[in-house]
């Protein structure tokens, strides 16, 4: 199936954003040490970058697997096929994270991990962190514990008849929600499954749906919904999704609906894009890497900085955040790529 570029280029955005909102604490804390000034840019709520990675999964899922419903198998090979995806690359960085924390304790954020928080990291299994938290030992990986949780529900949903797999899916997260929201807080893993984050996987599910009936957003009516979704996230910046975690979703969630939306329901043009937009696309591709490999670039970078010397803390921003896309994309081409393909044969997929 061929990829949509709109959506890729969303898919890049996305991690950028979760970057540079992870960049921001380190350039300050170079800044302090060198005596500069420093005040967060925040003109985006930038880890609703994560919102829109929801939404997005919600959507490709629907839209890559249009061949497994009602197919027969269709929920092993679905799971086959994700399993081949998310599980080498993330091992992989969970692997070195806690090697790091092993050789250089002291450039991690976090305390020593339970051998429970590890193994229950390696199996996407939400638990509690020595800080309290319910996160795996490398932190990012928590969105991962809630795409696991979709990307089960979606194949349990393609053991059932074809139109009856997508409403399963969004019946079970709202009922999680619901639980979660009327009877919470609830025990592990339900209370972690039950936030209403999950909702923008189903969202994204009907996006991919209308799209398959053939909606389409053309010319200024496209224009005015990505210009929404835009507006909605500037005014979240600006403190309107402060109330809780519905709030918050409301504003990046809706915000996050209506850029996926402008992007997934575009017409199809048969000319190639434009190159920018094949070189964003091409970032969007390594959106994963890039997503999972900022952290190692920005913080290494920092501690290279804080040892050499003064580095401007602007300076410093543009070069973590060029190296963690550079690192991105020769991570997602010698590494990821060959050992999806890798797994993918091993598994018989």
């Amino acid at each position: 199936m061929q990829p949509i570029h709109s959506i890729q280029v969303l898919r890049a955005l996305a991690a950028f954003m979760v970057a540079v909102h992870h960049v921001q604490p380190d350039a300050a804390i170079l800044a302090a040490q060198a005596g500069l000034p420093f005040a967060r840019n925040d003109v985006l709520p930038w880890m609703a970058g994560v919102d829109i990675f929801f939404v997005v999964s919600g959507f490709i899922m629907v839209h890559a697997s249009q061949d497994l419903f009602g197919a027969p198998g269709a929920a092993l090979v679905f799971l086959k096929r994700r399993l081949a995806r998310i599980v080498p690359l993330y091992w992989a960085m969970t692997s070195l994270f806690l090697l790091v924390g092993l050789a250089v304790p002291a450039a991690l954020n976090s305390g020593a991990p339970s051998a429970t928080q590890i193994i229950a990291s390696y199996l996407f299994w939400p638990v509690v962190s020595a800080q309290g938290l319910v996160q795996p030992v490398y932190s990012l990986g928590w969105t991962l514990n809630y795409e696991m949780l979709f990307y089960v529900l979606f194949a349990a949903g393609l053991l059932l008849p074809a139109r009856s797999t997508l409403p399963m899916v969004a019946l079970v997260l709202a009922v999680l929600v619901g639980a979660e929201g009327l009877q919470g807080p609830l025990a592990l893993p339900f209370g972690f499954w039950g936030q209403p984050i999950v909702l923008e996987f189903a969202a994204g599910m009907g996006i991919a749906v209308l799209r398959r009936k053939g909606f389409r957003l053309h010319g200024a009516w496209r224009i005015a919904v990505a210009a929404a979704g835009a507006a909605m996230l500037f005014a979240a910046a600006h403190g309107q999704e402060t109330g809780g975690a519905w709030n918050v979703v409301l504003w990046r969630g809706g915000a996050a609906v209506l850029l996926v939306a402008a992007a997934a329901c575009g017409r199809h043009r048969a000319a190639p894009p434009a190159f920018p937009i094949r070189a964003l696309a091409a970032v969007g591709d390594a959106s994963y890497a890039l997503y999972l490999v900022h952290p190692f670039v920005i913080r290494g970078l920092r501690e290279a900085a804080s040892r050499a010397g003064a580095l401007p803390p602007g300076l410093y921003i543009v070069l973590a955040l060029g190296g963690a896309v550079l690192a991105a994309m020769l991570l997602h081409r010698s590494f990821e790529k060959p050992a999806t393909r890798l797994l993918r044969r091993w598994l018989g997929n």
